[in-house]
């Protein structure tokens, strides 16, 4: 059996797994220049919104507890998240974004747009519609439910 390259269409798999290896990478260079990870910029950008436990935003990131625990340490550690008691639920934590994490936050939204820009200009903007439409159903109909650690 042959082994697998990027010029083998027939290898779903493969080519998105390698797509979204490069795609991870070029993010955690980028967001590096800002000291945080992809995982770390995806838990700020759910917690942005409010009201998110730690195993509501693990979840929806598709992160085991521990995973989060530690990226919640760090986060904290570095002044840009908070957990909070959660009302109603003494076991639960909210977790808040402070200040500062909202000025990264703003940040790493600039770079993960500009890497997210640059890679898909290497497509037509005729292709990058399709392939992101194409990308997004395959989620929210196919995958749903089944996120990864970036999502």
């Amino acid at each position: 059996m042959e082994s697998p390259s990027p010029g083998r269409p027939q290898d779903l798999l493969f080519l998105l797994s390698w797509a979204s290896q490069a795609f991870w990478a070029e993010q955690a260079a980028g967001l590096a220049e800002l000291g945080i990870s992809p995982r770390a910029y995806a838990v700020l950008l759910r917690a942005h919104d409010g009201n998110l436990t730690q195993r509501q935003i693990g979840d929806m990131c598709g992160v085991d507890k521990t995973t989060m625990v530690v990226t919640l340490d760090q986060l904290e550690a570095a002044g840009l998240a908070r957990r909070i008691p959660a009302p109603g639920d003494r076991r639960a934590r909210l977790i808040e974004v402070t200040p500062d994490g909202e000025r990264v936050l703003a940040q790493a939204r600039q770079v993960s747009a500009r890497i997210e820009a640059d890679v898909l200009a290497t497509l037509s903007e005729e292709e990058r519609e399709v392939f992101v439409r194409a990308t997004r159903r395959l989620v929210d109909e196919r995958f749903s439910g089944r996120c990864g650690p970036a999502c």
